[in-house]
């Protein structure tokens, strides 16, 4: 069944990452959440989403502006960093409460509030029309990446922050998309080192004992998948009705997770 979920999930999320307001770590994460510890979901979310980025970045990696990476990914590398530590934090925190339902005990974490409440403030944003008016000057570029890369540390969401960021930089298409792909790389490689000292080298047993190890594997090689079928699929589809409904579904989730259900 996790192999059936996350996989499925991946191949979705990856082809609507394409040409739609969602990012795979959005749709991934809750996914992940299911079967693991949320500290542990995070991470392995990020290993697919930083495996995905590569494939993306071998094809468009080279359209990237160098001067904007430079000034919107290394300050997103050190607010990653600054994210993943808060998270390893907040997973070390005792439970706000306890309560159950018949014969089944759940706990409300600070982490699951956390990472319930991102989960549904970005899925409201990112299907939100106002989001597509949100847009910042070129003087606010290191500020967005160190505050995109913060919440991609911390929940794996940054793709709405990253684009308000960017898309008012004056970019032509292929360099925005490009510039994109890198920032979310050294985004990325930034949170798996705090990750891999924080929740791989604790909770390794657990990830593999629970399949984690071919479950990722499986994963990466369906987000592949996804992005190959999503670029034969992004002129010819309309997702607006979709979005609103997956959205729908993330809002379900960030409740189960803030309630402990999940």
């Amino acid at each position: 069944m996790s192999y059936l979920v996350v996989c499925g999930v991946a191949v979705v999320a990856a082809g609507l990452t394409l040409f739609s307001g969602f990012g795979l770590g959005t749709l991934l994460l809750p996914a992940f959440a299911l079967f693991f510890p949320l500290e542990v979901a995070v991470a392995a979310t990020a290993v697919v989403h930083l495996a995905n980025n590569l494939f993306k970045l071998a094809l468009v990696g080279r359209d990237a502006n160098l001067d904007v990476v430079v000034r919107f990914a290394v300050p997103g590398a050190a607010g990653a960093f600054a994210g993943a530590w808060t998270l390893a934090g907040l997973s070390g925190m005792a439970p706000l409460a306890r309560w159950s339902l018949g014969a089944h005990a759940f706990e409300i974490t600070p982490i699951k509030l956390v990472l319930g409440g991102l989960i549904a403030g970005f899925a409201l944003l990112e299907v939100s029309k106002r989001a597509e008016a949100l847009r910042f000057g070129r003087r606010w570029t290191p500020l967005g990446g160190a505050i995109s890369g913060f919440f991609g540390g911390l929940s794996g969401h940054q793709g709405a922050l990253r684009a308000a960021f960017l898309l008012r930089l004056g970019l032509s298409k292929q360099a925005f998309i490009g510039t994109s792909v890198v920032a979310a790389v050294v985004v990325d490689c930034a949170r798996l080192a705090v990750y891999g000292v924080a929740f791989f080298a604790r909770d390794f047993a657990i990830l593999r004992e629970g399949g984690g190890e071919g479950l990722v594997v499986a994963a990466v090689a369906a987000a592949w998948l996804g992005s190959f079928l999503g670029a034969r699929l992004v002129r010819a589809v309309t997702l607006r009705a979709l979005e609103g409904i997956v959205a729908a579904m993330l809002l379900l989730v960030a409740v189960l997770l803030a309630a402990g259900l999940v």
